[in-house]
């Protein structure tokens, strides 16, 4: 899954289809393996077991859970969220996530595209269950502890500089449907996951 050009996700919600394209300019991928040199200033999380990348260019639309439960769209251009619209649920909800894009635009960057990669039990916390493969998350706000540029000086608020994944999985999204995700990279696109199993190429690289 290395140098990949782009990453495109299909999304379906109550009928609504959406698509994001991520671009990843022939990026290395990178390995959550959970080892941090000694010595060294470092991030880590476990458990391990996630690929992923910083990207670098968003277009598009995709469809977000909120911690309430209401669904918004997720209007995307120049590698930013830049408005959410109400697709079900409390339109205050939305309303102030656009309050806080208008007053602090970075907040809607996305810093991270990740999959995982590892065959594990569901936990309901999304710092394992993100690990889990056919599922993927993509994050907004900062990047700098990815290898991104999003620092937190860049921020209008301190409190606003942070990095906020977004999971799409079948316990934590049943609503919304990841169709496919498809894979450019050496003149190919390859099929990555569909309705969050993994496609045969993605098992094949597990695999070797």
């Amino acid at each position: 899954m290395t140098k990949a050009d782009w990453v495109e996700i299909d999304y379906e919600f109550a009928g609504r289809r959406s698509t994001l394209r991520l671009e990843l300019a022939g990026q290395e991928a990178q390995k959550s393996h959970g080892l941090c040199a000694p010595g060294m200033p470092d991030v880590a999380n476990l458990p391990a077991g996630e690929i992923y990348y910083v990207p670098a260019g968003a277009e598009g639309e995709f469809p977000m859970r909120y911690e309430d439960g209401t669904i918004g769209l997720m209007q995307v251009t120049g590698g930013r969220v830049r408005q959410a619209t109400l697709l079900r649920g409390r339109a205050e909800t939305v309303a102030a996530h656009n309050e806080k894009l208008a007053s602090d635009p970075v907040t809607g960057e996305l810093g991270e595209l990740g999959f995982g990669t590892q065959e594990l039990p569901v936990s309901g916390r999304d710092i394992q269950d993100e690990k889990i493969l056919g599922t993927l998350h993509v994050a907004t706000g900062r990047s700098d502890h990815l290898g991104g540029s999003l620092t937190p000086d860049r921020f209008a608020k301190k409190q606003h500089a942070t990095h906020d994944d977004i999971l799409f999985s079948p316990t934590k999204t049943p609503e919304i449907d990841v169709s496919q995700v498809r894979m450019h990279g050496d003149g190919r696109t390859e099929i990555l996951i569909e309705h969050f199993v993994p496609a045969p190429y993605m098992r094949g690289l597990l695999a070797e």
